[in-house]
């Protein structure tokens, strides 16, 4: 198989893309976000990159906690439009009709999302164009549509979008699960003709 050589850039695709929430006193905004990512599993804790000229940025400095909102094929017109539009000239909440709830935090969290993690800052680390936030999660929240019978979260159901080198993807088939590489014959027709 033939590779070429590219110039070192931040290629890793797909990536999950979220709608960042945040408040600090009276300033309210969410913003669009490709790079975040699950950083530890005990404490949960997940991490966020953002420019420091964003407007959710000194938000989120300054208050410490933060909502990451899972977007759905549903939502992926609202995310976009989050990410190329600034919460200094307009209230996206407003402008995109975004029903809003409230946690523990007292930061705005968007109701249609399938799944929002709430979150408090623990490290700031400064990287160049952008610094990570890593935070704990200290609440979560499913859409009760995407939980099964068994109480187990139908991620399916939840038509979660990826971004991939500027575009959006539905996620779709799946192809296998954790362990699918060494399980029984058994386990592999229960587990992927399950529906």
């Amino acid at each position: 198989m033939k590779k070429q050589k590219l110039k070192p850039s931040s290629m890793l695709n797909p990536v999950p893309v979220v709608m960042v929430s945040c408040k600090d006193g009276d300033r309210e905004n969410i913003l669009a976000i490709a790079w975040a990512g699950t950083v530890n599993s005990d404490p949960p804790m997940i991490s966020i990159s953002v420019r420091k000229e964003r407007y959710s940025y000194d938000i989120i400095k300054k208050s410490g906690v933060f909502a990451v909102n899972t977007v759905s094929a549903k939502l992926a017109e609202t995310a976009d439009f989050c990410g190329v539009r600034s919460g200094r000239d307009i209230d996206k909440f407003a402008e995109k009709n975004i029903e809003k709830f409230y946690g523990e935090t007292g930061v705005p969290m968007v109701a249609e999302s399938p799944l929002t993690l709430e979150c408090k800052v623990k490290e700031v680390i400064e990287l160049g164009s952008h610094d990570m936030f890593i935070a704990e999660i200290t609440n979560v929240y499913v859409d009760e549509k995407i939980i099964d019978k068994d109480g187990k979260i139908d991620f399916k159901k939840a038509e979660l979008v990826a971004y991939c080198h500027g575009e959006y993807f539905k996620l779709g088939r799946r192809e296998g699960f954790f362990g699918f590489s060494v399980a029984s014959e058994e386990v592999l027709k229960r587990r992927m003709n399950k529906k």
